[in-house]
């Protein structure tokens, strides 16, 4: 007789983590590109070229001799470590108590830090503050870690503040509701592009401090903006968690469609912690990671010499041209308000709100960036990622990403305005 067996089960934490939805959009439309069809990448946030020149060659020099690519401390390559406390008191004139190399962890990409920082930092039922819209992976993580979520709602400038933040946590006093533990905050903000002035930075540091709030500022798109100053969170204050990664202003681009391995597949990021998170996201990184790969961490101590920060501002001059003819070209579109879009202070992104005239039931968002990529084939990415799960939004904002290139752009929008009269006579027959 046969023997019965018994399908182990899948964890309910994994079963409450939702998908990465442009990864989804993603998927279809290489499935089109690879059909034959000329598809125009404007989802996902990825530059479209391999790694600046001199740190390839770096791996490649590295790999040739054969060095042993064996484990570094938990905390990283030390070398690559003073590399990027030298470059925040460089950039942000900070102090070296500040970004001394004790606090700065090289992680296996952004991703990696947020789950080191989370579990270092939250308990099973704390509860962490979201800005209404923002990264998915925020939500989905903590959620996996039965955080609890309070989404703060973005003012008209597509920013959380502290005076949302303030209003939520006077809120939830009133209504006897758990104080929120935590805050995480990306500023340009993916996907909405917003940037956070010094001074709205500061003021939600202070109040971060003021009420027993660890800050974690995601500072990934530093590099990329476009006209107003960036600032870093560890100018205001010696308790936030700040995150970064090699993979947005240290990877390059061109005019390609393809979708080659950028610095963001070689998954290395950093994190400047404070002192008291010292001992315990050691023992974490050398339990979940041991560490970052080693390959990478000594690839990327190229990242700051002066003909690698040439040619990486040389694609932020191509990230303006391509930005400028997204806001050119929805400038033309008059049933977009001007209001709904985002303002795009750096990275790159524009986020789009269609208004409720521009959608109707069943069709939002969701169904015009499907129909776009079928009928037109470009990629761009529904706002169901980003918003709040608990609003409506979703399907109604959209993304684009011009990180591929301003021909790639330029045509993205080109098919796009073609595209949209008959989006709008589909809306007007379903109401």
């Amino acid at each position: 007789m046969p023997v019965k067996t018994r399908t182990p089960k899948v964890s309910n934490r994994s079963k409450s983590v939702s998908s990465f939805k442009v990864m989804d959009i993603l998927r279809r439309a290489n499935e089109l590109q690879q059909a034959g069809h000329s598809v125009i990448h404007c989802e996902v946030g990825q530059p479209e070229s391999g790694a600046p020149s001199t740190v390839a060659a770096a791996a490649v020099e590295s790999l040739s001799s054969r060095n042993v690519m064996g484990y570094t401390d938990a905390f990283g390559l030390l070398p690559l470590r003073e590399k990027i406390s030298q470059h925040y008191r460089k950039k942000y004139d900070l102090d070296d108590e500040s970004v001394h190399v004790k606090k700065i962890v090289v992680t296996t990409g952004s991703s990696g830090g947020f789950l080191l920082a989370f579990t270092a930092c939250f308990d099973v039922g704390d509860t962490v503050a979201v800005a209404s819209s923002g990264y998915p992976c925020y939500r989905n993580i903590l959620g996996a870690l039965d955080v609890n979520l309070t989404n703060v709602k973005i003012n008209d400038e597509f920013k959380l503040t502290a005076k949302e933040l303030k209003a939520e946590i006077m809120f939830r006093r009133e209504n006897n509701l758990k104080e929120i533990n935590g805050l995480i905050l990306s500023s340009p903000s993916n996907p909405t592009g917003a940037m956070l002035s010094p001074e709205e930075l500061k003021g939600l540091c202070e109040l971060c401090d003021e009420e027993g709030i660890q800050f974690l500022s995601d500072e990934i798109y530093h590099g990329i903006s476009y006209g107003k100053k960036e600032a870093s969170a560890l100018t205001y204050s010696s308790n936030v968690i700040v995150l970064n990664s090699f993979s947005k202003y240290y990877s390059t681009s061109n005019e390609s469609n393809a979708m080659p391995i950028t610095v963001s597949g070689w998954r290395l990021g950093w994190m400047i912690i404070p002192d008291h998170l010292v001992d315990p996201i050691n023992s974490l990184q050398q339990n979940m990671f041991i560490n970052a790969p080693t390959i990478s961490q000594t690839a990327a101590m190229k990242c700051w010499d002066d003909d690698t920060i040439e040619e990486l501002e040389e694609h932020v001059v191509k990230y303006t041209k391509s930005r400028s003819i997204i806001l050119e070209e929805l400038a033309q579109i008059p049933e977009i308000s001007q209001k709904n879009i985002a303002p795009a202070d750096g990275g790159f992104y524009v986020y789009v709100d269609l208004g409720e005239e521009n959608i109707a039931p069943g069709i939002g968002s969701v169904a015009m960036c499907e129909a776009l990529l079928e009928e037109e084939y470009v990629a761009f990415t529904p706002g169901t990622d980003f918003e709040d799960p608990n609003g409506n939004l979703g399907d109604r904002r959209f993304r684009i990403s011009y990180a591929g290139g301003v021909e790639n752009s330029k045509e993205g929008l080109l098919r796009f305005r073609r595209f949209w009269p008959s989006w709008l006579e589909r809306v007007q027959n379903a109401k």
